[in-house]
């Protein structure tokens, strides 16, 4: 069993480990649960009673977080031609084609998201075994495959983010920085709430929204009363 730091310690005895903190409440604590010199992310979890091994049980899609992650998102776009333009305007850190796919096989990988034109996926598609398991890939199911670069690229540097089921059930999104604002992160947090609901799959029963928690990179966790997000 792994063996956590006397700073962790100290700062888990602050949370009642059998309570279901309500989101206000839960976010004003989380402060004093973090301990690391720099600024933290905020995570949020939440455990869906799905059943990720059946295809129409998945549950993934995006959100847009009203208040951002708080990061600096490096965006690396795959287009040509006046698509190429496009995206350079919007703000894409990268901008290539067969170049850029050659630079990824060889070791580069210094980008956060991947935007692809759908005449590009061709090419890309190469790449699959590198950036599939890194969450990398463009999908059209994520708006990252799309003739709409320019609207791509301005989203995810907004702060939209992906989110998608783990085999055990479990969603894992940023929703922040220590340091934002309480309203920051609670605005966030609703919204990823809304978006996790409204990808609920028709095909699943019983409970949906089962546990919901909140914690820092370094911090203990503070679980969330899961009933304020219920539909």
């Amino acid at each position: 069993m792994a063996k956590h730091g006397k700073n962790y310690r100290a700062v888990r005895e602050k949370v009642d480990r059998e309570k279901r903190y309500p989101l206000a409440e839960a976010i004003e604590l989380l402060p004093q649960l973090c301990y690391a010199k720099f600024d933290e992310s905020v995570d949020l979890a939440v455990n869906l009673g799905v059943n990720p091994a059946h295809a129409d049980q998945m549950v993934r899609g995006t959100v847009s977080l009203p208040h951002g992650t708080g990061k600096e998102v490096r965006v690396l776009v795959f287009a040509k031609g006046e698509k190429e333009i496009e995206a350079r305007a919007a703000g894409a850190d990268f901008v290539g084609a067969e170049d850029m796919v050659e630079k990824i096989q060889g070791g580069w990988l210094e980008f956060d998201k991947a935007v692809a034109t759908p005449d590009m996926m061709g090419v890309v598609g190469r790449l699959g075994r590198v950036l599939g398991p890194r969450g990398l890939m463009p999908n059209p199911k994520t708006n990252t495959v799309t003739f709409d670069v320019g609207d791509a690229v301005r989203a995810l540097k907004a702060g939209r983010v992906e989110f998608r089921v783990e085999k055990t059930g479990i969603v894992h999104v940023p929703v922040g920085r220590k340091s934002f604002q309480t309203e920051q992160i609670k605005g966030n947090v609703v919204a990823v709430m809304e978006s996790l609901n409204k990808a609920k799959p028709s095909s699943a029963k019983g409970v949906y929204i089962k546990a919901v928690a909140l914690s820092s990179t370094m911090g203990a966790g503070v679980k969330l009363d899961h009933l304020e997000f219920r539909l």
